[in-house]
């Protein structure tokens, strides 16, 4: 009797342990397995690193726009203030193409050629946009490199799109544009090698 109610409460155990073991040396295997694909010796010349930025940059910015774009239709009606209906944080799918590529994404404004924290090639490609918007020029997307650790893509908000009106619209010249910070490790760690 003593025998069988010891086995009766330990045998649960035993079989939770053995399969929780089980379940964490999967998990354990799966990133060793993303490690050693990470640690492969992959041919990337510069060009391919910038084309993927270009690539990549586009796509997140278009979901970024139509993220925000829906959620300010969403709470036209909804006594929401400015700043977090403008406030990028609250636009979930954005924020999480930005962790699965390891970047950040942030919008700047004409008031940002004066933010240090810039790298000096940053801030005069921020000048040349706000000069493109005071004298009604096309936009068009740029990537820079900064030093040789990060890629960094912008692109500028459509003046006429409603989010950029609600948000940025109260400006001298109404001027937002996407930053988003690519570290050249994490490129390299996304890249597509199947493709060379």
């Amino acid at each position: 009797m003593l025998r069988t109610l010891l086995l009766s409460s330990v045998l649960p155990f035993l079989l939770s342990s053995i399969f929780s073991c089980n379940s964490e040396r999967l998990q354990q295997s799966d990133k060793l397995k993303q490690q050693m694909a990470d640690m492969r010796i992959k041919r990337v010349t510069d060009a391919d690193l910038s084309e993927a930025v270009n690539s990549w940059g586009e796509q997140i910015v278009a979901i970024a726009e139509k993220e925000a774009a829906t959620k300010l239709a969403s709470l036209k009606d909804k006594n929401v203030t400015k700043e977090a209906a403008c406030d990028i944080r609250n636009l979930p799918k954005t924020q999480a193409v930005a962790r699965r590529y390891g970047m950040t994404i942030s919008l700047l404004t004409a008031a940002d050629v004066q933010n240090l924290t810039l790298a000096k090639k940053e801030r005069e490609v921020l000048d040349a946009y706000a000069y493109n918007a005071e004298n009604n020029q096309p936009q068009t997307s740029n990537i820079q490199r900064v030093g040789d650790t990060l890629f960094v893509y912008n692109n500028a908000v459509p003046a006429n799109s409603a989010f950029c009106q609600q948000c940025f619209g109260d400006q001298k010249t109404p001027l937002a544009v996407w930053r988003l910070a690519f570290p050249k490790r994490e490129v390299i760690r996304h890249f597509n090698a199947k493709k060379l």
